[in-house]
C-alpha cells in the first residue's frame, strides 16, 4: 500500500439493531501516520463502529476495510494486520502475563527467537517486568491494562484501535501510554476512542466525533476546540447536547 492509501476505511457503513440504527450511513478513512482521536457521547454508536471495524460485529450494511482488506470477507488477513484493545478487554485470570502473551503469540505465528523479540519489545514498552509471572486475576486493574496493551502490540500490527486504553492507569502510566501512542503513531495508523479531553490533546492529531450513529464532527484538535470558544468540553456539548435533552 502506498502512504496515501487509507489504512482504516468507513464506507456507508450501517448496523442496526432491529429498527435502531447504531451506526447511520458512516463514511472517513484514516491514512498511515494519523492519531485519530474517535469521540461521542454514550450511546452514540462509537464502541459499535469500532467492533465493526474490528470484525467482531458485521455491518448490516456498507464495508468496512483494514489495510484495504474488507473485514467481513477477508477477515483473517485483515485481523492480522490489527491490533485491538477494547475497553476492560477479557483477559485469562488463571493465566500468568508471560502465558496468556505465550499463548497469544502463538495464535499469531509467533515463535522461537521472533516470539522472544517481540515479547522483550513488549515487556519495555508495557512495562511488564515485574508483572510477567503475575497471576493476571491477581493484577490490579491498570496493570490488566498494561497487560492488554501489550498484546495489542505483540505481533507488531499496522493497525491500532483502542477503546479508553489509559483507563484505570496512574498518571505516571497515563504519561507513558501517551508517548507511546503518539511514537507508534509515527508509522502505524491509530485510532482510538476517549472520554478524556487531555488525551485528545496529548496523542491525536485528528478528532472525529459521531453522534446519533453519524459522523458530525471530523477535523483538527483546534478546529474542534473552536466549536466550543477554545475549549474541548464546549465543544462537544455544543456538538451532541440535543440529544442529551
Amino acid at each position: 500500500m502506498t502512504e496515501a492509501e487509507p489504512m482504516i476505511q468507513a464506507i456507508d457503513l450501517c448496523k442496526h439493531y432491529g429498527s435502531f440504527a447504531a451506526v447511520d450511513h458512516l463514511s472517513f478513512s484514516i491514512k498511515r501516520g494519523e492519531v485519530v482521536a474517535f469521540l461521542g457521547p454514550n450511546g452514540a454508536g462509537k464502541s459499535t463502529t469500532m467492533k465493526v471495524l474490528t470484525g467482531y460485529l458485521a455491518p448490516t450494511s456498507g464495508q468496512a476495510r483494514l489495510c484495504g482488506l474488507d473485514v467481513v470477507s477477508d477477515r483473517v488477513k485483515a485481523a492480522a494486520k490489527l491490533g485491538y484493545l477494547p475497553e476492560n478487554g477479557p483477559l485469562y485470570p488463571e493465566m500468568t502475563a508471560r502465558e496468556l502473551l505465550s499463548f497469544f503469540g502463538e495464535a499469531r505465528g509467533l515463535t522461537g527467537g521472533a516470539f522472544q523479540e517481540r515479547l522483550d519489545y513488549v515487556t519495555g514498552e508495557c512495562d511488564l517486568g515485574e508483572l510477567l509471572d503475575k497471576t493476571i486475576g491477581k493484577c490490579s486493574k491498570g496493570q490488566k491494562q498494561r497487560v492488554g496493551m501489550a498484546q495489542v502490540l505483540l505481533h507488531d500490527p499496522e493497525v491500532l484501535i483502542l477503546d479508553e486504553p489509559t483507563t484505570g492507569l496512574d498518571p505516571n502510566q497515563i504519561r507513558h501510554v501517551r508517548e507511546l501512542v503518539k511514537k507508534l503513531g509515527e508509522t502505524r495508523t491509530i485510532l482510538l476512542s476517549t472520554h478524556l479531553f487531555q488525551e485528545v490533546d496529548a496523542m491525536a492529531g485528528r478528532v472525529m466525533l459521531v453522534n446519533e450513529g453519524k459522523l458530525t464532527f471530523d477535523g483538527t484538535p483546534d478546529e474542534f476546540k473552536a466549536k466550543g470558544s477554545g475549549q474541548m468540553d464546549q465543544a462537544f456539548h455544543a456538538l451532541t447536547a440535543h440529544n442529551q435533552e
